[in-house]
């Protein structure tokens, strides 16, 4: 019986051998052919669904995220938050656009947009908080913001610490040259601004044959104002303009009259204004009831003047007054056309400098995130991934929307991350219909206008 059953004991052991093995071998065959199902999720996303590549690019089993965040800071409370609740109007416009129309980010299986937006409300310090809040929050890979420069730039430092992609919509010339390696901006920086308020005027100036000797420069005392009014400055110099008086003030100034009395005693030709909102209105007001003549005034940055809310406030005060934007509302391309009667649909009017740039801004987004798709289908979110996409980006009327929306057409950029093409619109408050309204007139007027210069009413001192 003891042979029998040692017998039998070796059996069984040489069973459950060859039963592991078996299992073993089948484990790693399953495995193979894909038959145990994972989950991966991306550090930027709450969720994630397996896409089946497009037939016309190589496989890719990579599990891409059902939602990108993308984060907005702007004004939305405070002295300029008539700026950023349009912007924000703006962004959730694109972002719908994007994902009812576009099908989303096609080259991330269909990934859809999700705005997610803080306050930066009226400081500095507010600003950071906020962005500091987005990225802990929702992990937004890439956040706008936040058209106030100074805010901007505290926003900034959080981003780049974090190596966020920050696409501003702010235009202060030294956001982009800290060099920060995550900021990118397709509006044109402030000082270009300035230039082409005074490229304007001296355009018209020669073609109506008045003549231009003295100009003011006035503007409010934050970094926007400054570096405005310095782009002005060098351009009146460099045209043989002699400045009068190059006047600053507290941008939150509340009365206005010693600035009016100072510029009363300079009977200067011009007027080169550059204020933000509350200080416009109070200005052009002011202008108004001192009867004060120029040939022209023109303002630089920003929408002060000639925004519909400006307009609103500060009423015929504000006729003829022109102001520079980054965006141009009347560009006759598809998308821009488009867009804007979209905007005009949902809200009830006109898209002016705060929708304008992030119309343009958020679709070149969309576009880096389909090119980061394509790029690095394996880890397109990763930082450095889209930095590189970003840079790839080479968009003009034919081959993007983002590029139809925008000025110039143009929009590639540069290791800085400014846009290399950068361009300009005037827009100025004429009577149409009876109504105060603000049109396009320079470079190219918009059809059925043309710019009215000098101001009516002012003559040449003899």
């Amino acid at each position: 019986m003891g042979n029998k059953e040692k017998a039998v004991s070796t059996s069984a052991v040489i069973a459950i051998v060859v039963v592991v093995i078996l299992v073993a071998v089948a484990g790693i065959y399953l495995a193979t052919r894909g038959g145990a199902p994972s989950t991966t999720t991306s550090p930027t996303t709450t969720a994630t669904t397996p896409k089946t590549a497009s037939p016309t690019t190589q496989t890719n089993t990579t599990a891409y995220p059902s939602q990108i965040y993308i984060g907005l800071v702007e004004p939305l409370t405070g002295s300029y938050a008539v700026f950023g609740q349009e912007a924000q109007q703006a962004a959730q416009l694109i972002v719908d656009i994007i994902n009812n129309q576009l099908g989303g980010i096609k080259s991330m299986g269909g990934a859809k947009l999700v705005l997610v937006t803080e306050d930066a409300g009226g400081t500095p310090e507010s600003a950071r908080l906020a962005a500091q809040k987005l990225i802990s929050t929702y992990h937004v890979p890439i956040m706008l913001g936040a058209y106030v420069s100074r805010f901007t730039s505290a926003m900034a430092a959080v981003t780049e610490q974090n190596k966020v992609i920050l696409m501003t919509d702010a235009l202060v010339d030294s956001l982009t040259q800290q060099g920060w390696q995550y900021i990118f901006r397709v509006a044109p920086k402030s000082s270009a601004h300035g230039k082409a308020a005074v490229d304007f005027v001296l355009d018209m100036a020669k073609k109506t044959n008045t003549t231009i000797k003295t100009a003011v420069v006035l503007n409010e005392d934050s970094i926007f104002g400054t570096t405005v009014a310095n782009g002005a400055v060098l351009e009146l110099v460099s045209n043989g303009i002699e400045i009068s008086s190059h006047i600053t003030y507290p941008y939150d100034i509340s009365d206005v009259t010693p600035i009016i009395n100072q510029i009363k005693q300079l009977n200067a030709d011009i007027l080169i204004s550059i204020p933000y909102f509350n200080d416009g209105v109070l200005l052009a007001k002011a202008i108004q009831a001192s009867g004060l003549k120029f040939a022209f005034i023109a303002g630089a940055g920003a929408c002060g003047y000639t925004d519909p809310d400006s307009i609103k406030a500060a009423g015929n005060a504000v006729l003829y007054y022109t102001n520079t934007y980054s965006y141009n509302p009347a560009r006759p391309t598809e998308w821009n056309q488009k867009v804007v009667t979209m905007f005009e649909q949902r809200y009830g009017k006109l898209p002016t400098e705060g929708a304008g740039i992030i119309f343009y801004s958020l679709m070149t987004v969309y576009e880096a995130l389909e090119k980061a798709g394509k790029m690095f289908p394996s880890d397109p979110l990763n930082p450095d991934h889209l930095r590189a996409a970003f840079l790839s980006l080479d968009l003009n009327d034919t081959n993007s929307i983002a590029a139809q929306l925008y000025p110039s057409g143009h929009i590639k950029f540069g290791p800085d991350g400014d846009n290399l093409y950068p361009q300009t619109a005037i827009l100025q408050v004429q009577l149409v219909g009876g109504n105060l309204t603000p049109v396009v007139v320079w470079p190219e007027a918009q059809p059925g206008f043309s710019a009215i210069f000098p101001r009516p009413g002012w003559a040449p001192t003899k």
